[in-house]
């Protein structure tokens, strides 16, 4: 049994070592409950449910910490797969709803299986799932300084290899940030967020960059023609580099192999799989 999970990028790791230990506390307690709920779960149970504790925190770009649209309004997105069906989940830019992974977790029981707007809302509150403001203090006085755009960029994300062998992802966000209202990120597609029976991979970063090289989706598909998760990760981010593209990526194969990385330094991870991992 393996985990790993990410909590997007943060410039302020260069410059803010409280706000640095913050979010490594914060990564190596969700890593830790998250990984002992998998000893008695599904790896697709488990992503759901290690997504689910950063959404709630208020460090992370997704769920509670959200960014604010230009519009002043927070729309969030996520999505999940099962690698062993290979059925995938999503909604986007769902609005007042707490956990947008767990209405995404829903919907893999459904045909129509990615919802977004008005309608992954009314699906929301029809399965139980109540209004929820998640606009905080400190979001809303960024957004009206119109400084948010700088802090938290990227999204957060899980991979689980569970007991039976069987992976599943999930990724969540907030957005970037001051965007056209309703721009979709790559959070609830298959670029940022993809799974089959080899591997499976999470994006954070530019939404944008990582849509146009189909970023989750060429690395496991590389991975299941035969390449080491690390060679697919560096022959995708070397397709990445040449549209000077911004991303970072966690994995993990149905083998075993554990890997993350990013073009640009300071993407926030946390591993575990008998033993504690923490980006330092």
């Amino acid at each position: 049994m393996k985990l790993i999970i990410h909590g997007g990028f943060f410039s302020e790791s260069t410059t803010n070592q409280e706000m640095k230990k913050a979010k490594q506390d914060a990564l190596a307690e969700i890593v830790t409950l998250s990984y002992a709920y998998l000893q008695s779960h599904t790896a697709l149970e488990t992503v759901s449910f290690a997504v689910s504790l950063l959404e709630d925190n208020l460090l992370f770009n997704a769920g509670l910490g959200s960014q604010i649209q230009s519009d002043g309004k927070v729309r969030l997105s996520a999505s999940i797969m099962d690698g062993t069906t290979r059925k995938f989940a999503g909604v986007i830019n769902i609005q007042d709803v707490q956990h947008p992974i767990q209405v995404a977790s829903l919907l893999l029981n459904y045909e129509d299986s990615v919802l977004s707007g008005e309608g992954a809302v009314h699906f929301a509150r029809e399965n139980g799932h109540a209004h929820f403001n998640p606009v905080t203090e400190q979001r809303l006085s960024e957004y009206e300084a119109k400084l948010n755009q700088k802090n938290n960029l990227g999204t957060v994300g899980c991979v689980a290899l569970d007991a039976s062998g069987k992976l599943a992802v999930g990724t969540s966000t907030g957005g970037k940030g001051f965007e056209i209202p309703c721009r979709v990120s790559d959070s609830a597609t298959v670029a940022g967020n993809f799974a089959n029976a080899v591997a499976g991979i999470s994006c954070t970063g530019v939404g944008e960059d990582i849509v146009s090289v189909a970023l989750s989706a060429a690395i496991v598909t590389r991975v299941t023609d035969g390449f080491t998760l690390k060679e697919a990760c560096d022959k995708s981010f070397a397709e990445l580099k040449t549209i000077d593209g911004f991303a970072g990526v966690i994995g993990i194969t149905a083998t075993g192999e554990v890997y993350h990385t990013d073009s640009h330094p300071y993407m926030v991870w946390a591993s575990f799989d008998g033993s504690l991992q923490v980006f330092n």
